[in-house]
């Protein structure tokens, strides 16, 4: 897809949010179900099934990503698509590469160190720019880009969780 592409296809998408902003709201789901090996299960986000698994340093099998791999991956996937249109959009014809990375005590969600915290302690993303833009169009990229991607501003700035348990 070209610059001029992507702007021609959110053109009358953004058109419609501003004329009806109720458009622009959009509810997603995933479901997490079980496999016969309770250290693995896959997950449904509707359009796709994704395979997870226990981490191997928490006794999963090691073959598969672990929930911790998927949300380092939605957050370089959502990272580089968001800075590639951006890109797009300014008219620049680059190449973007994102890596995330983070940190976890194992300990924590072994339930062994009441002192290890569960979850990412530190997460780091690194983006990777090919291509030749002027200062002001890279300090504008990197802006746009930490913006507007969801998973970024979600993990900045998480929401309320709620939580509901049904026991069958």
């Amino acid at each position: 897809m070209t610059d001029s592409d992507l702007r021609e296809v959110q053109k009358p998408l953004k058109a419609e949010y501003e004329d009806d902003p109720e458009a622009a709201k959009i509810t997603m789901s995933a479901t997490g179900e079980q496999h016969d090996d309770a250290r693995s299960c896959s997950v449904d986000i509707g359009r796709a099934i994704y395979e997870a698994e226990l981490h191997e340093g928490t006794g999963g099998p090691g073959t598969g990503a672990c929930s911790g791999d998927l949300l380092l991956g939605a957050l370089a996937a959502c990272s580089q698509l968001t800075a590639q249109a951006v890109a797009e959009n300014f008219g620049e014809d680059v190449e973007v590469s994102v890596e995330a990375s983070g940190d976890l005590d194992l300990r924590g969600t072994m339930g062994i160190a009441e002192e290890a915290p569960v979850g990412f302690e530190e997460i780091r993303l690194e983006t990777t720019v090919d291509g030749e833009l002027s200062e002001e169009t890279a300090e504008a990229l990197e802006r746009y880009t930490e913006q507007y991607c969801v998973v970024f501003q979600t993990l900045l700035d998480p929401p309320a969780v709620e939580t509901e348990w049904r026991f069958e």
